[in-house]
């Protein structure tokens, strides 16, 4: 199956991408997902906070807190549901 050009370019279609297919309603939809990328993601936040934290403990600390409030947010959501 060829997908146009123009369609490709509307929809964002770049080589690599994944598609997840499904049959609804007697037809078919095509959903795509961009492809995995090699580009380094340092620094894309920083426009938009002032915190700067340094490799190495200060890191590792901030991993940890980060897991801790994420895991007891999680919990907090469970306990509100049952």
């Amino acid at each position: 199956m060829v997908i146009p050009k123009k369609i490709r370019d509307q929809l964002g279609v770049e080589p690599g991408s994944l598609t997840y297919q499904t049959v609804v309603d007697g037809h078919l939809e095509i959903h795509f997902f961009p492809p995995e990328h090699n580009r380094s993601l340092l620094g894309i936040l920083a426009p938009f906070t002032n915190v700067v934290i340094q490799p190495g403990e200060e890191w590792a600390k901030a991993k940890e807190d980060a897991w801790a409030a994420a895991a007891k947010e999680k919990f907090e959501r469970l306990d509100q549901q049952s």
